[in-house]
Formats: structure tokens, C-alpha cells, sequence
């Protein structure tokens, strides 16, 4: 109990839910008692403590993933190619889940449940946003901005696209010995510090989160019975494409790439899968996979020892394709407009997100926050996504297995 910090947040969300239903009073909305003020302030000074760490935690990471794969191209061949794999796996992944949520979207029937912006029903796409010169010129006074500046805004795309830029500098001018990239990654180490204690406060913050959440969704009954409708059905959408990709994208992949039949590389790569699918890890399944890559799939030790890890760390096909569905979701249930803007933002976050994102218990609740911050979606969201995120992962990280296997089989027959 007091290391589960998945269970400690599962426990606190029922928590919050129940005694919001049972003690709750929807005229606090109006005039707040003392213990729903009690509420609004420990949900106020977390949501404050994630927001204080986000701006460096972004900068400094980005930069040392930067700096990571840098070193990794270094080795040419190999690593060039398993890097341009993981960025097209990765970028077919989310065009994928973007492509798809604007023709299949069923939770547009119901209203938005908690409007912060105008949104037409059913509508997802603004049409009236501008051509695309209009759009990437909005994109461009975004990125190219001071660093300094876009931190203490807390821009995400000018931070973003200033780690790249001194992470790629830093990797280009310095020699790979250099005290530089030491500073860094003691600076994220120190970072991870201060977040592992923040960390400790998630049930807390959740417990208030989902408090204050039930409160304004019982002062609208309809409201409540549509918003579960809508979780469901943005978690059967989660669970489709991501088997599309699992089931039909990797193993087409594999077949134009090397020409294994998808029936027989999904029957010889089951195992790391299903282990993936019960731990929820990539890296605990890594043992399992090199063994499969080398005994099941014939790949050799020197690619499977290099690609695989790698792809444990920066390779996470079902967690981008995740990260953007739930930006589009919660973008509606908030009554946000996604225009042309967003919706290339959320391209590039998810992304990002997917390859640089720091640790958290959760991986892809540490990438949301940069999604959702960009797209302007309230950071409390999140405890919305924690309702269903745990089943909904262990379809991804079997996903994600599956991508790194088929990447280590494509830069196999790549280097022949």
C-alpha cells in the first residue's frame, strides 16, 4: 500500500467520488462550505506544485533526450536507422488516432460537460481557421521565441523548440566527455527528486480533483450519466485503433520491410506481448524480448542489445496514439476549439511527448501534461484520464513491445 502509488490513486479517486455523492451539496457551487473551500485549496496547491516543475522539467529532459539520441547516431548505420524508424512508427501512430477520432467521435451526441470555451455539438475541426501559411505562421511566433520568455510564460512549444535547438547544439559542438552533458543529467536527476516527492501528494491531489469534479457533474444528473457514457466510449475508440495499429500497421510494417508473414510474426513475438500486457512495462519485459529477438526472430545480439532498450525509453507507438485521442477528447468534454493550430500542436506535443517525456508513475500522464498545457486543457483533466488509464495501458505497452521487436527485425534486414 505505501509503494502503490497506482492503488493509492485508484483508492483516493473511489474516495473522492463516494463522499462527494454522499456528503456533497450542489449549492456549494454557489456558496462554498467549509469543507468543499478545504477541497478547492489541496486541489489548487497540486495542480500549483505540477505547474512549477513542468517548465524546467520539459526544458532540461528534452535536452538530455536530445543529447541521448545524438549519441546514438554517432554509431551511423544503426543508429540512424533505428531512430528514423521509432519517429515513423511514432508519427503514422498518431496521424492514425487523428485521422480517425474527426469521422469516428461518439461522444459528440452528448454535450460538452465542462465548457470553458464555444464549441458547436459534434463539431471538432474549426473550419474558419485560416490556410495553412496563417497556421504555420501562428506555429512559427510560438517556437521562435526567447528561452527565458517561453519559460516563464510556460510556451511549451517554445520551450520544446528551444531544448532541441541547444540539445542539438550541445551535441554538434561539444566533445562527448564534456562536464556539459554531466550538468544536465545532475540537473534531472535533481529534478526527478523534487517530482518523486510531488508524486507522493497524487492521491491527495486526485482525491480533491475528482471531489470538486462530482460536485459540479451531480448539480446536472443528465450531465453525470453522459460524461461516463462518453469515458466509455472514448476508451472503446482507445482500444480500437490502438489494435489497428498492434494488429495491422506493425505487421504490415514487418511484412514490406522483410517480408515475414503477420500471422507468424504475431504467433513468434506473443510472449513479450502477453508479459507486456500483464506488468504494464516495457522495461520488465525487456529480458523477454531480447530472448524472443534472438531466439524467435533470428536478429542478432549486437541489434537486439541496441535497438531494443533504446525502443523501452523512446519508442512508445500506443502511448503518442493515446496521448492524442485524449487531447481531441478532453478538448470537446471542455468545450475547447480545436483549430488547425491545435491540432498540429497536438501532432507535435504527442510526439514529443512519446519519446522525451520525463518519469512519472504513469508515463503517459507525464506526456499529457505537455499535450494538455499546449492545447490550453485545463491540467486537472487528467484525473479524468485516470478513471480508465490502467486497463487502457496495458493494451499500449503491449503495443509498444510490439514496435520495439518489429524495429529491431527492420534494422536487422536494413544492415544486411
Amino acid at each position: 500500500m505505501l509503494n502503490n502509488v497506482t492503488l493509492q490513486v485508484l483508492l483516493a479517486a473511489i474516495l473522492g467520488v463516494v463522499l462527494a455523492l454522499a456528503l456533497g451539496d450542489s449549492a456549494w457551487l454557489d456558496e462554498p462550505g467549509v469543507v468543499y473551500q478545504a477541497v478547492l485549496l489541496l486541489k489548487s496547491m497540486f495542480l500549483a506544485a505540477l505547474r512549477m516543475l513542468i517548465a524546467p522539467l520539459i526544458f532540461f529532459s528534452l535536452i538530455g533526450g536530445i543529447c541521448g539520441i545524438g549519441n546514438v547516431i554517432r554509431l551511423r548505420a544503426l543508429g540512424g536507422i533505428t531512430v528514423i524508424y521509432y519517429l515513423c512508427t511514432t508519427s503514422i501512430a498518431i496521424l492514425l488516432g487523428l485521422f480517425v477520432v474527426f469521422f469516428v467521435h461518439p461522444w459528440t451526441q452528448y454535450p460538452p460537460v465542462m465548457e470553458v470555451g464555444e464549441l458547436a455539438p459534434g463539431r471538432l475541426l474549426d473550419p474558419n481557421s485560416g490556410p495553412m501559411s496563417g497556421v504555420m505562421g501562428s506555429l512559427a511566433s510560438q517556437l521562435l521565441t526567447n528561452p527565458f520568455t517561453a519559460l516563464t510564460e510556460l510556451n511549451i512549444l517554445g520551450i520544446v523548440a528551444n531544448a532541441f535547438l541547444i540539445g542539438l547544439a550541445m551535441v554538434l559542438a561539444l566533445p562527448q566527455d564534456s562536464p556539459v552533458f554531466t550538468v544536465v543529467n545532475h540537473i534531472n536527476l535533481v529534478i526527478s527528486r523534487v517530482l518523486g516527492w510531488i508524486i507522493r501528494l497524487l492521491p491527495i491531489g486526485i482525491f480533491a480533483i475528482l471531489f470538486d469534479f462530482t460536485i459540479k457533474l451531480s448539480a446536472d444528473t443528465g450531465h453525470g450519466q453522459a460524461f461516463l457514457t462518453q469515458l466509455l466510449q472514448f476508451g472503446g475508440v482507445v482500444v480500437l485503433l490502438t489494435l489497428i495499429h498492434g494488429l495491422v500497421v506493425l505487421p504490415g510494417i514487418a511484412t514490406l520491410m522483410t517480408g515475414m508473414n503477420p500471422v507468424t510474426l504475431l504467433r513468434k513475438i506473443a510472449r513479450p506481448m502477453l508479459v507486456a500486457f500483464s506488468t504494464s512495462s516495457s522495461s520488465a519485459t525487456l529480458p523477454v524480448s531480447m530472448r524472443t529477438a534472438s531466439e524467435e526472430l533470428e536478429v542478432s545480439e549486437s541489434v537486439s542489445s541496441f535497438v531494443l532498450p533504446l525502443g523501452a525509453t523512446m519508442n512508445m507507438d500506443g502511448t503518442a496514439l493515446f496521448e492524442a485521442l485524449a487531447a481531441v477528447f478532453l478538448a470537446y468534454l471542455y468545450g475547447i476549439e480545436l483549430t488547425n493550430v491545435l491540432i498540429v500542436t497536438i501532432f507535435l506535443m504527442s510526439m514529443v511527448a512519446s519519446i522525451g517525456a520525463p518519469g512519472m508513475p504513469s508515463a503517459s500522464m507525464a506526456g499529457m501534461q505537455m499535450v494538455l498545457i499546449a492545447v490550453g486543457i485545463p491540467l486537472e483533466a487528467i484525473a479524468i484520464l485516470l478513471v480508465i488509464e490502467r486497463p487502457l495501458d496495458t493494451i499500449r505497452t503491449a503495443v509498444n513491445v510490439e514496435g520495439d521487436l518489429v524495429g529491431s527485425l527492420v534494422v536487422q534486414s536494413r544492415l544486411r
